[in-house]
């Protein structure tokens, strides 16, 4: 069996104390993105386990949908990122 080796940590632990592996983001065919999918990949960036330009090319993302997302979770949370608070929250 072959062990992919892969760059940077396994796991990080998030500042409320949850550990965060590369098994909990999302798969890189995900065309569906809904808002717990968005929160993994920011919350996945920020803490360093994975670099911006590798989310940004497993999930096919562009550097402008990276930006939105990390803005408003910074600044309204997680509940920002659901499609249908778009207008509340703008």
């Amino acid at each position: 069996m072959y062990i992919r080796r892969m760059k940077g940590p396994h796991s990080v632990t998030l500042p409320d104390g949850q550990v965060m592996t590369r098994a909990d983001l999302p798969s890189p065919r995900t065309r569906r993105w809904v808002a717990s999918r968005k929160a993994a990949v920011v919350m996945a960036v920020e803490s360093g386990l994975v670099t911006e330009a590798e989310a940004l090319e497993t999930w096919g993302l562009s550097d402008e949908e990276l930006a939105a997302w990390k803005q408003a979770v910074s600044r309204h949370g997680v509940a920002a990122l659901k499609a249908t608070a778009v207008q509340k929250y703008r």
